[in-house]
């Protein structure tokens, strides 16, 4: 019996191998780890290019927000005391909507527009958002979508909104708030594609916004990790031969200052 007990216990210890922290342990480690980090490091050369190689005026559609400027057309308008309040108003102004002239109240409760020469409420339908976006794209319409919450291409953005589809060269499509009328965002291929890379880039492949996500993090100490290894290495990948030449020339060194 106490033989049976002792051989399992032999066997074990025999089986068990220890960690051995030396320079062959590091490099197969290196090596894996280098070899799925590589990817993302191609990812980001990649994308990095990519965006750079982008036309910039066509990515940010500075152009279509900057032509959304317009003056309010001339006549007499309600003055703001008159107006039908429901209850305590946080903010009023006045400003066009499209080509037409609205107050825009806000409150607790939310944002109403009302027009500026009637007192009617006014709101942000199919046609009011087609009005505003002919003013930043002159190209046809093709398709007009309410959407209950932003998608990808206006995340920056809150509310319910109009997305009017045209039919240019850029696919382009302005976002209109449904609550204001007002113009959020125009996008088109180009943006398209440098968010796509951009997504890449950033490693976001939810919500393409941040940039120090648990990912990102792990991949950062992970680079910081084959670094360090990496100069391990090397380090250890010297011998003596590597150096003989130095110390040939500080022993010539001494022989000349001694004669």
């Amino acid at each position: 019996m106490a033989a049976a007990l002792v051989v399992p216990a032999a066997q074990e210890e025999e089986g068990m191998k220890k960690i051995r922290f030396t320079p062959l342990f590091f490099r197969r480690i290196h090596k894996w780890v280098g070899l799925i980090l590589g990817v993302q490091f191609l990812l980001w050369a990649l994308s990095g290019s990519m965006m750079a190689l982008l036309d910039q005026e066509k990515v940010g559609g500075h152009s279509a927000q900057a032509s959304h400027q317009h003056a309010l057309p001339a006549g007499d308008y309600i003055a703001p005391a008159k107006l039908a309040l429901d209850g305590p108003v946080l903010g009023i102004a006045l400003r066009s909507l499209a080509t037409r002239p609205v107050y825009e109240l806000r409150s607790t409760t939310g944002t109403r527009l009302i027009d500026a020469t009637s007192g009617a409420p006014v709101r942000v339908d199919e046609q009011v958002a087609r009005d505003v976006a002919t003013m930043v794209n002159e190209a046809p319409i093709r398709k007009a979508t309410l959407l209950a919450e932003p998608n990808v291409e206006a995340r920056e953005h809150e509310g319910t909104m109009w997305r009017l589809d045209f039919a240019d060269a850029e696919n382009s499509s302005a976002y209109i708030s449904a609550d204001t009328g007002r113009f959020l965002v125009m996008r088109g291929d180009t943006w398209r594609t440098w968010d796509f890379f951009w997504m890449l880039h950033n490693m976001d492949y939810v919500n393409r916004t941040s940039f120090n996500h648990p990912l990102i993090v792990f991949v950062a100490f992970g680079t910081l990790w084959l670094s360090g290894t990496g100069f391990y290495l090397l380090f250890k990948s010297f011998s003596r031969a590597d150096v003989r030449w130095l110390r040939r020339r500080r022993k010539s060194a001494v022989k000349l200052g001694a004669g």
